[in-house]
């Protein structure tokens, strides 16, 4: 059998430019627990996924990852939450936006079969 049909993906990490305004972005606005905080790093606790979030500049020296960078404004990851429906969407939308979460628009109906909405911390800079 192969390792993707297994092993369950646990952590997700995405690259940041800056590491405070991230952990506070995740903390604050979207209700992670912080796990573990060092240098350049942090990981939080979610719901059944441990995020980690690092700073290029940090990776780059540390592990030797490259370190190019797309254009400040540009998304560098997506990750997606599953809700159990259409009015899950709309109902943590108006909640998340009612705590000052930014989103690139309202939640919209999209031809893969799924309601979004899309949570885009870069609209008030880059995390």
């Amino acid at each position: 059998m192969k390792f993707g049909q297994t092993q369950p993906i646990s952590d997700i990490c995405i690259l940041v430019e800056d590491i405070e305004r991230t952990v506070a972005f995740y903390v604050d606005k979207l209700g992670f627990r912080l796990r573990r905080r060092a240098e350049g790093f942090a990981d939080f606790h979610g719901a059944g996924l441990t995020l980690a979030a690092w700073e290029i500049d940090h990776i780059g020296a540390h592990c030797g990852v490259s370190t190019e960078r797309a254009p400040k404004m540009a998304h560098k990851a997506c990750i997606a939450v599953n809700l159990p429906d259409a009015q899950a969407v709309d109902h943590w939308h108006a909640e998340l936006s009612a705590a000052g979460v930014p989103f690139a628009g309202p939640p919209a109906d999209y031809v893969w079969n799924a309601r979004c909405a899309l949570v885009c911390p870069l609209k008030s800079g880059p995390p």
